[in-house]
């Protein structure tokens, strides 16, 4: 580890292409790739890896989770959820499946549906309590719907949350 991200990342990134090189049909180098290039917001790069990593190895939920925030980022809305929802079918017990919650609720609060928001939130929120993004989200769309109080209690958990992920590192 370097001093800067972005000097960690440009490591990352020449060694995982030295290993692209040796290994082209790598279902997990090109999700490394795509994992490297979606930390430095080069999602449509990104994408392109992750979607190849995808069809190298259709039970993975990491190429699927990582497509569908690049797709996200990139304002494809439309593809997002189908992409979600097919990693939770995968992995229903995934340790990581809040994220993918995270990310269909995140879909729905863009599009002005807070009402199914709340409830992806929630979901998420219930498998993975100690995540300050889904207790954040959750806030905006408690507050977005006038319920004030919840909204007041996620963000403060939210708040409380971080502190302790900051306080770890």
């Amino acid at each position: 580890m370097t001093h800067t991200s972005a000097a960690d990342l440009a490591r990352a990134e020449d060694l995982i292409d030295r290993a692209l090189a040796t290994s082209r049909r790598s279902f997990y180098a090109h999700y490394v790739k795509g994992t490297v290039l979606r930390a430095q917001s080069r999602w449509e790069e990104a994408i392109l890896h992750f979607e190849t990593s995808a069809s190298l190895n259709r039970n993975s939920v990491g190429p699927l989770q990582g497509l569908g925030w690049c797709k996200l980022y990139t304002g494809s809305l439309d593809e997002v959820i189908p992409i979600a929802e097919q990693a939770i079918r995968i992995g229903p017990r995934d340790p990581a499946v809040g994220f993918r919650y995270l990310m269909i609720g995140t879909v729905h609060m863009l599009q002005s549906r807070t009402d199914e928001a709340i409830i992806w939130f929630e979901k998420g929120r219930s498998v993975t309590p100690d995540v300050p993004n889904i207790r954040g989200r959750l806030a905006a769309a408690y507050a977005l719907k006038g319920e004030t109080e919840r909204a007041i209690a996620e963000l403060a958990e939210a708040r409380r949350l971080a502190g302790e992920v900051f306080a770890s590192v």
